[in-house]
């Protein structure tokens, strides 16, 4: 007796909607199109959808460049020291930065070089052949990332007084910190607010409490009457804000001329002073544009 009542267990459990199979996702109210759709539940009342979008300039807070060294012999290993030889100093000075201002990558590579000649049309090829190389190139290269922009013009001036046989151009870029972050993120939510009260206020209506806020924007972006859930970006233009923080990207001219050299190396040729301030250039930190929006959806009254 016991089987059968499980089995008309079973079936009756199978029959109550919901229990006959594991729950699906929620699909769609209503597709792109739809003539009519159902509206949002916050949208059952009158209310007033306000994105803030901010943005703000800011000094750039990373750089990085590279420099290569290069030199010929006819021993591998000989030209593998002689350009190990012209970075290591260099590199010694950069350390002594720390890696919390300048961190130093340091790479080293050898490439044969073949005898050549002409072939019958005067091209000059090489032979490429292993009993042909005569002789080989070494190439030691330092690849750098400054962390502190007051330091950047000294490293740069380091670099170029080694005389590299070649230099690449320096980059910038803007790292933000969490501090900075979460003053966009609440710039944007004050901006929604001021745009919403204007916008009731211009309609002769009064902002009322709050019914979703969704850091993402995404809920603002909901068009209804277009036809829920189809979406669009925002046409209003950004509010420029001032006071957002990003460690180490704010410095005037001067706290950068006044920043002090490391120590010297323990051993070795690095750059001399005269050398390093002959090669001083200017490098200022170009700004960079960090942006934020947020969605705060308001009853109206």
């Amino acid at each position: 007796m016991v089987r059968p009542l499980r089995f008309a267990l079973l079936a009756a459990l199978t029959a109550i909607p919901g229990l006959a199979a594991p729950a699906m996702a929620q699909t769609p109210p209503a597709s792109i199109g739809q003539q009519y759709i159902p509206a949002p539940w916050w949208m059952r009342d009158p209310v007033i959808a306000s994105i803030g979008h901010v943005r703000v300039e800011l000094e750039a807070n990373r750089a990085g460049f590279s420099a290569t060294f290069r030199t010929v012999d006819r021993s591998v290993a000989e030209a593998s020291r002689k350009a190990a030889d012209q970075v290591r100093a260099l590199s010694r000075t950069l350390t002594a930065y720390g890696v919390d201002k300048v961190r130093v990558e340091t790479s080293l590579t050898t490439q044969p070089l073949y005898d050549q000649y002409r072939d019958e049309n005067g091209v000059l090829r090489d032979n490429t052949r292993a009993d042909r190389i005569e002789r080989y190139e070494a190439q030691a290269t330092v690849s750098l990332t400054v962390r502190d922009m007051a330091v950047l013009e000294r490293v740069y001036a380091t670099v170029v007084a080694a005389q590299p046989a070649a230099i690449a151009r320096v980059w910038f870029s803007l790292e933000p910190d969490n501090t900075a972050r979460y003053n966009l993120a609440a710039a944007a939510m004050r901006d929604a607010r001021t745009r919403a009260e204007a916008a009731a206020r211009n309609a002769g209506a009064t902002l009322g409490s709050v019914r979703v806020i969704d850091p993402t924007g995404r809920a603002c972006q909901t068009d209804v009457l277009a036809g829920w859930p189809s979406y669009g970006s925002g046409a209003s233009l950004p509010t420029t804000v001032d006071g957002i923080v990003v460690s180490g990207s704010r410095m005037n001219r001067a706290e950068m001329a006044m920043a002090p050299p490391p120590p010297p190396p323990a051993s070795g040729q690095a750059p001399s002073e005269d050398a390093i301030e002959a090669a001083r250039l200017a490098l200022q930190p170009p700004l960079q544009v960090l942006t934020d929006q947020a969605c705060v959806v308001y009853g109206l009254s």
